[in-house]
């Protein structure tokens, strides 16, 4: 099945009467594996709706979401805590890093949380910061780090458990336009490296020039950019 993602008829509604705000009105999405997807829209608009349905952090009102055809919306919470440590990642607009770890401390976290062997680990580690050049950086800290470097921090963590999806929410809002550029060159590269498919939601245009396809959510449906 070439199918990684797919969201059938999916409704989200937040509130009741008149002030409801229907984020999600019968979305339908199917993503191929290997593939770079933008989501773009405006502030509100329901993208990070969208990603945290896919990745179950949120309870959709209808419609299902299914990963590799195992459906995200029937699982209980043990099976999204395993599915969000190691099936899929999270990137978000803020870096969320620790901030008395130094970089090599955060991105191995995960794999602490697996309980992998300590010289997997550091095996695993030294590649991802490698990955995203910050090998020279690994033993600083994110306060002594610049915004564009946690960002790559962040990837680096967010990829250590091998995952097969990653969700990234805005991640070069908080970055200029050419580090985010940056970063948005090294996603491309990291979903190719790691054989990944990534489905990030942005407002920013430079993803329309990165991502192999770009959907644009608009009163909560999507239509091709």
């Amino acid at each position: 099945m070439n199918e990684h993602v797919v969201v059938e008829d999916l409704h989200r509604t937040y509130g009741t009467g008149a002030t409801a705000v229907h984020a999600l009105r019968g979305l339908h999405l199917r993503v191929p594996r290997g593939q770079l997807l933008a989501v773009v829209g405006r502030s509100g608009s329901g993208k990070t709706t969208l990603l945290n349905l896919i990745g179950g952090l949120d309870c959709a009102d209808g419609g299902r979401v299914l990963l590799d055809g195992a459906e995200v919306t029937a699982m209980d919470e043990e099976e999204l805590l395993a599915l969000r440590r190691g099936t899929l990642a999270y990137v978000f607009q803020s870096f969320g890093l620790v901030p008395i770890l130094t970089a090599r401390e955060n991105v191995g976290v995960p794999l602490r949380l697996q309980h992998r062997p300590p010289a997997e680990r550091e095996e695993r580690v030294a590649h991802l910061l490698e990955l995203v050049g910050l090998s020279a950086h690994r033993n600083q800290r994110p306060g002594e780090l610049s915004g564009g470097q946690q960002q790559r921090v962040a990837l680096a963590r967010a990829l250590a458990p091998g995952p097969r999806l990653l969700l990234a929410d805005e991640p070069t809002g908080q970055l200029d336009s050419h580090t985010g550029r940056d970063i948005m060159d090294l996603i491309q590269r990291l979903v190719r490296e790691e054989r990944m498919t990534a489905i990030v939601a942005t407002h920013d245009p430079v993803l329309l020039k990165v991502a192999d396809r770009v959907v644009r959510l608009r009163d909560g449906q999507l239509t091709e950019a």
